[in-house]
């Protein structure tokens, strides 16, 4: 699995300034006469959670070489799956939570992501909807401490829950890149003015 992370100073992608001057031209053909899949041509969204309890939030770590990454609880939509039950399927997998026992469950996030990786396979274009979530302490305490993200040989990356004050968010490698927004909360219940986050691009993040 890898993982975006991020440089300095991120600034958002410069649009087009006519369409008539910037068509785009026939991409080339492959050996095979085949015209090779373009970058962001397919649309994946993948479903998200803060879950506070008090001024905790879980998140998930996963080590590496470098340093430790983390992420918040969730997964991709399946095809034809409904946005509200892929997120209650994800943190029922993810973290043994059964979401109708919490409070909250509203959008309150989106982060549009169209990062190019290395790989022969075309990255598609992501949106990631992160929703809150509010439990209580005995709730908390029946929650899964690991979760195991199954990878395509068959074995799994062993990620550890860790309950960190959302406060904290900003100083760490998270994605989606939420942090600074997270951190910046007067308090976990906190009404946020816009839901749109900035995307990220290749401008700000890159694939290590």
């Amino acid at each position: 699995m890898t993982h975006p992370v991020p440089p300095a100073d991120p600034a958002g992608p410069a649009g087009p300034t006519s369409p008539a001057d910037h068509a785009p031209s026939a991409p080339a053909r492959s050996a095979g006469g085949q015209q090779p899949a373009l970058p962001f041509a397919r649309i994946t969204v993948r479903t998200g959670a803060l879950v506070f309890c008090g001024d905790e939030v879980a998140l998930i770590r996963r080590d590496r070489p470098a340093s430790a990454l983390y992420t918040l609880p969730g997964g991709n939509v399946e095809d034809g799956e409904d946005f509200t039950a892929a997120l209650h399927r994800e943190l029922a997998e993810e973290l043994a939570l059964d979401a109708g026992l919490a409070e909250g469950g509203g959008l309150m996030w989106v982060v549009d992501q169209r990062v190019t990786r290395p790989g022969p396979t075309a990255p598609p274009r992501k949106l990631h909807l992160v929703y809150r979530f509010h439990i209580t302490p005995a709730l908390r305490a029946g929650l899964a401490g690991h979760e195991a993200d199954e990878l395509p040989d068959g074995t799994h990356d062993i990620g550890v829950i860790e309950w960190i004050d959302y406060r904290e968010a900003a100083s760490l490698p998270l994605f989606p890149p939420v942090g600074a927004a997270l951190a910046a909360l007067p308090e976990p219940r906190a009404a946020v003015p816009d839901a749109a986050l900035p995307p990220v691009t290749d401008r700000n993040y890159s694939w290590i």
